[in-house]
Formats: structure tokens, sequence, C-alpha cells
């Protein structure tokens, strides 16, 4: 096999497209930082750049990480046993070098990006691969990955200014709790391969029709962070009408899944939340770009 099926049977084994759930977030958390700075069209289009090669090679290095150390697990799960390691396609080997060089060129964009950014990274990778461990021991390995998610816009705020505001936050619960909701509904087609392998999720311990209650709350509290953010950054109404969208579709999400009808979770996990970050991105960048700065509650 060459070097370059390789890379591409990885990239596949980690879902490389799927890197767009957390990148217009990450991209929003820039355009707020960039608003109010001296930085040029062309300094800010550099910056992007660079926040984009984090993005993608963080979470390339996490994947890889994570299907490595998964691979035994999900070689017995009847819903993961073609993933490309437990299935034969790659090598754990050829996966631990994958890893290693999306580490390398995550630290070399950071380090392009400012100090602050190149001293956090480390922070950063630890909290991306520790949650590759938190199903064996806690139920709250959603709200972990959420977190993982959920410190790019941070971390976009800080590529841009060199420092951090305590207002980006509200951006950083609102994508934890969108990526805990998510997950949780996606994590109750392993309820009984969880019960069996004593593996840790919220719908193991609540049962599934109490996990998406859970799911439901955390839809929730991720839309009250975001009106919060709207008041808290002096946004407009195309971020309200964007968060209007957003309702419309968590509501789709949460009305394909039901306790005894699991059949549509695909749908629900990949196309809505598509659908989530890429129009949550294109209203609030709009309300940046062409609407007035009005005066933030908060500063």
């Amino acid at each position: 096999m060459t070097r370059w099926k390789r890379i591409r049977l990885t990239l596949e084994m980690i879902k490389f497209e799927h890197s767009i759930f957390a990148l217009p977030f990450a991209l929003t958390g820039a355009m707020l930082a960039w608003r109010g700075t001296a930085d040029s069209g062309r300094a800010m289009a550099w910056k992007l750049l660079w926040i984009v090669v984090c993005m993608v090679s963080a979470r390339s290095a996490a994947m890889t990480f994570n299907r490595i150390l998964d691979a035994d697990v999900d070689g017995k799960n009847p819903r993961t046993k073609s993933r490309h390691i437990p299935a034969g396609l790659l090598s754990a080997g050829f996966a631990w070098v994958f890893t290693g060089a999306a580490i390398l060129v995550f630290l070399l964009a950071a380090r392009a990006l400012n100090r602050l950014c190149l001293e956090l990274a480390p922070a950063a990778l630890g909290v991306l691969f520790f949650y590759s461990f938190t199903k064996r021991f806690t139920a709250l390995s959603h709200l972990v990955l959420g977190f993982s998610l959920g410190m790019a816009p941070a971390a976009a705020w800080i590529a841009i200014r060199g420092s951090l505001d305590a207002r980006i936050l509200l951006l950083t619960a609102a994508v934890t709790l969108w990526t805990a909701g998510f997950d949780v509904i996606y994590s109750c087609q392993d309820y009984e391969f969880d019960k069996t392998e004593g593996l840790h999720s919220l719908p193991r311990r609540l049962g599934i029709a109490g996990a998406l209650w859970v799911a439901r709350v955390f839809h929730l509290g991720m839309v009250a962070c975001l009106v919060a953010l709207v008041a808290a950054f002096g946004l407009g109404w195309l971020s309200m009408a964007g968060v209007s969208v957003v309702v419309a579709l968590l509501a789709w999400e949460h009305s394909l899944v039901r306790a005894d009808d699991l059949s549509r979770v695909n749908a629900a996990f990949f196309t809505v939340n598509g659908y989530v970050s890429v129009l949550f991105f294109l209203f609030w960048a709009a309300d940046l770009y062409l609407l007035p700065v009005r005066t933030p509650i908060w500063k």
C-alpha cells in the first residue's frame, strides 16, 4: 500500500470532512476578535489561514489518537468493527506516525500565530487527547468532548488578540453544550454495547429516554449562551436571526430521534449539525460585516 493511500484511508477514518462542525464557530470567534482591531484585511487573512491549519491539524491528531486507543473496543462493537484499524486497513504504527505529524503541524501553526498560542498549545492537545480516556470512567465524557470543540472560539480569539476576553467564553460554553447534546444523541446507538463492555455514557446511566432529555437541556443552554453573547457584544438583528435558525435546526434534530426509534440518528448527527455550524457562521459574519457596531452591555 502506498503512503498516499494510507493517508487517504487515515483521513477517511477520522472523518476529515467533519472538521466543518467546529471550524465555523472558531471563525466566528476570530471575526468577533478582529472587530475593533487595527489589523488589515491581509493580516487577518493570514491569521485565519493559520487558525484553520491549527483547527484541522489538532482535530486530526486527536481523532487519530482516539481511533488508536479505541481499536480493541471498536473491533467488538458491531457498529464500529469496520473502522480502519480494527478492520486491518491501517496499522496502528502508521496511525501513530500520522498523529505525530499532525501534532507537529499544529505546533508550527500555533507558533506562527503568537507566543501565547504556542504556550497554550500543549494544554489544548492535552484536553483533546484526554477525551479519549473519559468514556472508561465517567458518564460526563460528552461534556469533555464538547469542551474539546468549545475551546476553538476562545483559541481563535487569542490567535487574533494575543489575550483572552471573558465574553468569548459564552461562545465556548455554547459550543460545548451543543456538541455534548448531539454526542449524547449519537451515543444512544451504543446503549447495549456500553452496558456489556462497562463503558460510561449518559444513555447507559439514565437510559435512552432520560439521555435524550439531557440532550435537550444542553441545547437549550446553548441557545441561552448565544442570546447572552449577542447582548455582550452588542450584535444586531442578523445575529439574532442566526440564533433563531439554530433553534429551528435543533428542534428538527430532536424531532428525528425518539427513545424507541434511533433509525435517523445519522441524519440528526451529520446533516443537521453541519447546517447548524455553517448557517450560524453565515448569519453572524453578515451581522459583523454589514451592520453598524452597537454598544455592548459588557466590555
